[in-house]
C-alpha cells in the first residue's frame, strides 16, 4: 500500500479513497501522525497553495478538506491521550449580522487539517458567544469572520467584550473575510489578519509561537 495515494486522494478530493487508504495504514500499524503529518497536512497544503495561485477553486479546496476530514475521523481515536495531537485551540466563527460560511469552513478545515483543535461555532454569532467559547474551550487563538461592509464593524465588538470579560490578554484574535483588510484589523486591535486560509494557519502559528 501506498501512503503517496492518500496525498493523491486528499489533493484529488476524493474521500472514499483517502478513507480505504487510511484504513489500510492503520492495519499495518502506520503511526497516526505520520499519516496526518506526512500526508495529509502535506496535501491540504500544497492544496491551500494552488487555491492562492489561482491554480485550484473553492470547490476543490472544500472536497480536499471533506476527504482530509474523513480520513482524520479514522485517526481521532487513535489519538486520544497523545499530547502531540493538537497545537493549538481555534474559536472560529461568523459575525452577527452575517450568514456566510463557506470561507470560515474552509479556514476551520485548513486549521483541522494542519493540526489544530477546531472549535466552529456557525455563523451569525453574537459577542457573547464568542467570549462564551474562548472561555469554556480555553481558546488560544479567536478566527472571526465577515462578508459584508455592514457586519465587519461588529469585530470590533468581539474585541471590546473580550476585553469586558478580561479575557482578552489570553487569547489571539484574528480576523478575515472579504471586505477586510490588514490596516483594519491593527484598526480595531486585533492580533492578525489573512486573506486565505493557507496564510491563516501560518499566521495563527506564528502568533502561537509554534
Amino acid at each position: 500500500m501506498e501512503l503517496n495515494q492518500l496525498y493523491d486522494a486528499i489533493l484529488a478530493g476524493k474521500m472514499e479513497q483517502a478513507i480505504e487508504i487510511t484504513r489500510e495504514a492503520i492495519y499495518q500499524g502506520v503511526a497516526p501522525q505520520e499519516i496526518i503529518n506526512e500526508y495529509m497536512i502535506k496535501a491540504m497544503g500544497e492544496i491551500g497553495q494552488r487555491f492562492q495561485d489561482g491554480k485550484a477553486f473553492v470547490p476543490q479546496l472544500l472536497m480536499s478538506a471533506r476527504a482530509m476530514k474523513g480520513a482524520l475521523e479514522l485517526l481521532k481515536p487513535l489519538l486520544q491521550g497523545a499530547a502531540s495531537v493538537t497545537i493549538g485551540k481555534v474559536v472560529i466563527g461568523t459575525v452577527k449580522g452575517d450568514l456566510h460560511d463557506i470561507g470560515k469552513n474552509l479556514v476551520a478545515s485548513m486549521f483541522e487539517g494542519c493540526g489544530f483543535e477546531v472549535i466552529n461555532i456557525g455563523i451569525d454569532v453574537p459577542a457573547e458567544k464568542f467570549v462564551e467559547a474562548v472561555k469554556e474551550h480555553n481558546a488560544d487563538i479567536l478566527c472571526i469572520s465577515a462578508l459584508l461592509t455592514t457586519t465587519m464593524t461588529y469585530m470590533e465588538v468581539v474585541i471590546e467584550a473580550l476585553k469586558a470579560a478580561g479575557i482578552r490578554e489570553q487569547v489571539k484574535v484574528m480576523v478575515g473575510g472579504a471586505p477586510v483588510n490588514e490596516s483594519f484589523a491593527v484598526q480595531i486591535g486585533a492580533d492578525g489578519y489573512s486573506d486565505n486560509a493557507n496564510s491563516a494557519v501560518a499566521k495563527a502559528k506564528e502568533l502561537i509561537g509554534v
